[in-house]
C-alpha cells in the first residue's frame, strides 16, 4: 500500500518562493507516474506537473512553466516542487499523487487527468497562501 505525506507549505508574499515535499513510499515501479496537483477554492483540482519512475523530465502544466521545478531524490524517496515567483493565482491546496499507467498512460495524461477517483493515490495536501 503506497503512502504520500506533503510538507512545506505555508503564508509567501508574491513574488516569493516555496519547496513543497512529496514523502512517497511504495512506488518503486518504473510505471508510476509521481504528479503535483493543486485545487483552488471553488475551481477543479489541476495536473501542474508530474513526472514517471523511468524519466527524469518533468511535464509542466503552462500555468507554472518557468516558475515551478519538480525533481526528486530517489535516495530519500522524496519528490520536490520548488515554487518561485508566486502569484496570488498559485494560492491552492498542492496535493502529492501517484498513479500506476502499465506503461499505457503517457506523463501528461496523468498530469491533465481532472477526474480525482481516476488517479489511485492521494497525499493530505498542503495549503499554500499567496498574499501580501
Amino acid at each position: 500500500q503506497g503512502q504520500l505525506v506533503e510538507s512545506g507549505g505555508g503564508l509567501v508574499h508574491p513574488g516569493g518562493s516555496l519547496r513543497l515535499s512529496c514523502a512517497a513510499s511504495g512506488f518503486t515501479s518504473p510505471y508510476y507516474v509521481i504528479g503535483w496537483f493543486r485545487q483552488a477554492p471553488g475551481k477543479e483540482r489541476e495536473g501542474i506537473s508530474c513526472i514517471s519512475g523511468s524519466d527524469d523530465t518533468p511535464y509542466y502544466a503552462d500555468s507554472v512553466k518557468g516558475r515551478f521545478t519538480m525533481f526528486r531524490d530517489n535516495a530519500k524517496n522524496t519528490i520536490f516542487l520548488q515554487m518561485n515567483n508566486l502569484k496570488p493565482e498559485d494560492m491552492a491546496i498542492y496535493y502529492c499523487a501517484a498513479h500506476w499507467t502499465g506503461g499505457i498512460r503517457t506523463v501528461q495524461a496523468v498530469c491533465n487527468e481532472r477526474n480525482v477517483h481516476a488517479i489511485n493515490y492521494w497525499g493530505r495536501g498542503t495549503l499554500v497562501t499567496v498574499s501580501l
